[in-house]
């Protein structure tokens, strides 16, 4: 049973206690780490006494990270059991990445037109920076730099609600389906390099070139 499989959590997380300032962000951090490595398997129940005591913390930072995930879509919280990882379908991945292009593909095109070729030189690091975590095989760090990209993207719109809902559904979009592999480091990098593409199309101003870009990189997550 999940439970049984699941309580003994010391398999997932490394051996390393949290610091006690922002212990609730360092948990959150965690899990949704593990969310994205495809250690909190979908479907999964996890006990939270489990994972405080794995942590070296007490249970309320545990039971807030929870809650933050539920709000999340990542999980459901079961009382006095713990919580268990949500499950997805392709439908759903695929149905984030139609609603993530009908948001961003239109800003970018905005933004090709509008923002000066040295401002996009200047993402050149974030870029680069996913490429790193692309190259050391690290889905949880390439994850995070992902977002980081787009939101640096977006950011150059202005619109700090369109940056909050956009990471939102990225980090979404993100978390593995039921039964998938672990990533390869061949797709982090084949996905890396399409952040590299897009930005010399938004410095060249080439319209075509970034929808076409946005929205085979959305497909690609989806599949």
């Amino acid at each position: 049973m999940h439970e049984a499989a699941h309580a003994g959590v010391s398999a997932l997380i490394p051996t390393q206690k949290v610091l006690r300032h922002s212990v609730r962000a360092q948990v959150l951090e965690a899990l949704r780490n593990a969310l994205v490595d495809g250690e909190l398997e979908p479907g999964g129940i996890y006990s939270g006494p489990a994972l405080a005591d794995r942590f070296g913390v007490s249970a309320t930072p545990v039971r807030e990270a929870m809650q933050q995930l539920a709000l999340e879509g990542a999980v459901e919280c079961l009382p006095n059991r713990g919580f268990r990882v949500l499950s997805r379908t392709p439908r759903a991945l695929a149905e984030l990445a139609e609603v993530r292009a009908l948001l961003e593909v239109p800003v970018m095109l905005r933004l090709a037109r509008t923002v000066a070729p040295e401002t996009w030189a200047a993402l050149r690091f974030a870029a680069r920076a996913a490429a790193d975590a692309a190259a050391a095989g690290d889905p949880a760090r390439y994850a995070e730099a992902d977002r980081d990209f787009h939101r640096q993207v977006l950011g150059l719109a202005g619109n700090e609600q369109l940056v909050q809902v956009t990471e939102e559904l990225h980090r979404r979009s993100q978390w593995p389906l039921p039964g998938a592999p672990r990533v390869r480091r061949a797709d982090l990098v084949a996905d890396a390099a399409e952040h590299a593409a897009l930005l010399e199309a938004l410095v060249a101003g080439e319209l075509a070139a970034v929808e076409t870009l946005v929205r085979e990189h959305f497909a690609g997550s989806a599949a």
